[in-house]
């Protein structure tokens, strides 16, 4: 199938199936936006792809004509025959019918080549939950490349003490180098969504500039949980310290307690959170 677009329109009626709003199926048919996406993915020839929501092919291809192995998952029943009947002359794609967010990313991609990339047009309702997960598995993939709405591209690449910087830009800039590729129109969808899209590019460091221990994240959840208060007040009582604790250890760490969480960077919520009790 080749051509400027990937008719998901012309696929979907031909097979009598519909856009799934209850999975946010939102198709992307632009097929030079998915060649970049797939360069920025496969940067060289090889690795292995697991790509999550391969919808009805449309960056599946380009991927496997980059990696040498692609696991296309989908979650959707109905797509799975078609995906199969797409891929079946391509021995580099392997579809595999099952919920992103409940599959072990490493698992999936122990079965190809280094090296690992995770990659998708990512449904809004489980973004955050795919993300979540794909933070998990920093220390074992060389990147991630995504679709998401533009709105979480600008939270996951915003800076301290901007209108976007939150949770997330905490917790992704603490594991990757985030940065944004490329924005996309409604237009290239169908059905075409309500809002703009964005591709970012997330590549781990090494180290990372910040354990995701239980600690850091009570830390940024409380500080973010009450975003216009001092840390003073949103740290409170936080691994039972008195006011008092909560001060020298601020004052060690080098933190000041009359900001905002917002204004922090990713090591001063790290050095916090090394003053944590063991076992926190």
């Amino acid at each position: 199938m080749t051509g400027a677009r990937w008719s998901s329109a012309r696929i979907l009626r031909e097979r009598g199936l519909v856009a799934k709003k209850s999975f946010g199926q939102n198709f992307l048919q632009e097929q030079a936006i998915c060649e970049r996406i797939a360069a920025l993915a496969v940067p060289e020839p090889g690795g292995s792809v697991l790509e999550l929501g391969a919808g009805l092919g449309a960056l599946t291809a380009p991927l496997a004509d980059r990696a040498t192995h692609v696991i296309a998952v989908e979650r959707d029943r109905d797509l799975v025959p078609l995906l199969s009947e797409l891929f079946a002359a391509s021995p580099a794609v392997v579809v595999l019918e099952t919920d992103a967010a409940q599959l072990d990313f490493c698992e999936a991609l122990g079965r190809g080549p280094k090296p690992w990339v995770v990659a998708g047009n990512l449904p809004y309702q489980l973004t955050g939950r795919l993300l979540e997960k794909t933070m998990h598995v920093a220390h074992a993939i060389d990147r991630a490349v995504f679709m998401v709405q533009r709105e979480v591209c600008d939270r996951l690449c915003a800076a301290p003490g901007t209108e976007h910087y939150g949770g997330l830009s905490v917790f992704a800039q603490a594991a990757f180098r985030v940065e944004r590729a490329l924005r996309v129109p409604a237009g290239a969808f169908f059905p075409q969504p309500q809002v703009e899209s964005a591709v970012v590019v997330l590549v781990p460091l090494t180290p990372p500039r910040a354990q995701e221990t239980d600690a850091f994240k009570a830390l940024v959840k409380r500080a973010f949980q009450s975003r216009r208060k001092k840390l003073s007040n949103a740290w409170r009582g936080v691994f039972g310290w008195t006011s008092a604790e909560l001060a020298e250890h601020a004052l060690a760490a080098g933190v000041s307690l009359d900001v905002r969480g917002e204004t922090l960077a990713v090591e001063a919520y790290a050095a916090m959170a090394a003053r944590a009790p063991t076992g926190v």
